[in-house]
């Protein structure tokens, strides 16, 4: 068990990035930064014992300055998206930042995966961690009250890489906070041949925009039906622009349980995703470019996939939709954990 925190660089104001890396006994490695509190990298083995990198990365400082995928991000305050910037809360409207379109995405202009988070090393018996903390003060991105927000993230000696987020507010306010890391098991090259099943009958279907319409559908039937394993890249055609959808995972919201299970049939490679929030964000990197990445890879459409355990999208403006108001005396809580193995 370890935690190693090295440099990884300065902002252009001058203040310090620093780099942890974890390890916990096992093959498993984990690498954080504190700039946006993001997930830098994951090593884990193959069926053969040969790790590899499972996430995608930017190969310079600078990418991860800019960071326009958001890759491993910690994104808040409100992860994906708020219809037309803004919401209504106890008679009140606030008007956010339009970062996408007419919309609010991600946090905003300068959300949290654009901050300098405090950092702190927590050491167990059988586990390494990190706890990152942010506060965000009151109007921020046009949020109402000031939001202290942690994060920490857990290896354990089983491989097991666990992300909890608390937060409290000292106003009403929303929150939803998301882990933006894209996976590829493989390694390298794309992600349309790794296997997805999701623990989810239903989703919220979405407009042009992909903002949620009100209407929480079946799966069954249609392109986004992965309630038995099936391949990424099988019916990604007929899904308009590929995956991007909010899906409802089965179960309790507030219990965790498992979300999703991925396997890369070429590495053996095996990730399980476990939570306790009431959905779950697949994207299939549609949106991706010519974004030059480690090793000298290149990011297109496809590299790699995201699985943003969350509230729905535009949660703040439909009622039908699970909360994700936060009241002062109320703790947020968010769980999602990781389970590596190869077969």
């Amino acid at each position: 068990m370890g935690i190693e925190k090295t440099s990884y660089g300065t902002m252009p104001n001058g203040r310090a990035i620093d780099l942890y890396t974890l390890t916990c006994g096992g093959a498993v490695r984990v690498q954080l930064i504190n700039y946006g509190a993001i997930l830098l990298g994951v090593e884990a083995p193959d069926r053969d014992g040969k790790t590899a990198d499972v996430t995608l990365g930017h190969a310079t400082l600078d990418g991860w300055l800019k960071n326009p995928g958001y890759f491993g991000a910690t994104v808040g305050r409100y992860g994906n998206r708020i219809a037309k910037g803004r919401f209504t809360l106890d008679g009140k409207t606030y008007v956010l930042a339009t970062n996408n379109g007419e919309n609010h995405l991600h946090g905003g202009v300068a959300g949290f995966s654009k901050k300098l988070w405090a950092a702190e090393p927590v050491k167990a018996a059988d586990a390494a961690s990190v706890r990152f903390a942010y506060l965000s003060p009151d109007g921020e991105e046009g949020y109402p009250g000031n939001l202290n927000t942690a994060v920490v993230y857990t290896l354990t000696g089983a491989g097991e890489l666990r992300i909890e987020f608390t937060a409290t507010t000292d106003k009403p306010t929303v929150i939803n906070l998301v882990n933006h890391t894209y996976w590829n098991l493989a390694g390298a090259g794309d992600c349309l041949d790794h296997i997805l099943m999701l623990s989810a009958d239903r989703y919220t279907a979405v407009d042009a925009a992909l903002i949620p319409t009100g209407e929480i559908a079946a799966v069954a039937g249609t392109p986004l039906d992965f309630t038995t394993p099936t391949r990424i890249g099988e019916r990604i055609g007929q899904a308009p622009g590929g995956y991007d959808h909010n899906f409802v995972v089965r179960g309790t919201a507030g219990e965790v349980r498992l979300a999703a299970r991925v396997v890369d049939p070429k590495s053996g490679r095996t990730m399980e995703l476990y939570t306790d929030q009431p959905g779950v964000q697949f994207y299939s990197g549609n949106f991706l470019k010519a974004v030059p990445g480690r090793g000298g890879a290149v990011y297109g459409p496809n590299a790699g996939f995201c699985l943003e355990t969350q509230r729905f999208p535009d949660s703040p403006n439909r009622a039908n939709f699970p909360s994700a108001v936060l009241r002062p005396g109320q703790t947020y809580k968010h769980i999602m954990i990781h389970k590596f193995t190869a077969k």
